[in-house]
């Protein structure tokens, strides 16, 4: 399949995914295989997470619109899923949720010498992030975080 009916297919399951307070986060499609296989993620508009049932809902139409435009004239598998979790953490409800579990910090190097840091999530504040390292607690000022992730620990 070329890229530009790719392109008509997810601009028209877009449509079906708004009109159901759900976005496109991504559309892949496997054509090796046989039947080819549609693989639609979806994210609820207003951010809550997506439910079996939201993906449920969200098959029928997209289904049929898809059998309805002609875009496809071979047999297909429409698979629906939603983005998962990611290992990021990045929104308050994250560090609230993870609170006690694994993390890999990753720092600025302008800011210091150490380039990774792993412990417990401890606690998170408006101006600095507190690991647990070994049972000592280390605040590390968000001036200095690039990115955290879930991580396993690490002895």
């Amino acid at each position: 399949m070329n890229k530009e009916k790719k392109n008509s297919l997810e601009g028209l399951l877009g449509k079906v995914a708004n009109a159901l307070g759900f976005e496109i986060h991504s559309l892949i499609l496997q054509t090796a295989r046989k039947p080819i296989v549609i693989e639609i993620i979806i994210k609820k508009i207003n951010g809550e997470d997506i439910s079996l049932d939201d993906c449920a809902l969200f098959n029928a139409p997209a289904s049929e619109e898809i059998d309805n435009s002609n875009l496809l004239n071979c047999s297909y598998v429409l698979e629906i899923s939603s983005q998962g979790v990611s290992d990021e953490l990045t929104s308050e409800r994250d560090f609230k949720t993870f609170k006690g579990f694994p993390v890999n910090v990753q720092l600025n190097q302008k800011n210091s010498k150490i380039k990774f840091l792993n412990g417990l999530l401890y606690e998170k504040s408006k101006d600095y992030l507190a690991i647990n390292i070994k049972g000592k607690i280390k605040k590390i000022p968000f001036d200095e975080v690039l990115k955290i992730n879930l991580c396993t620990l690490k002895d």
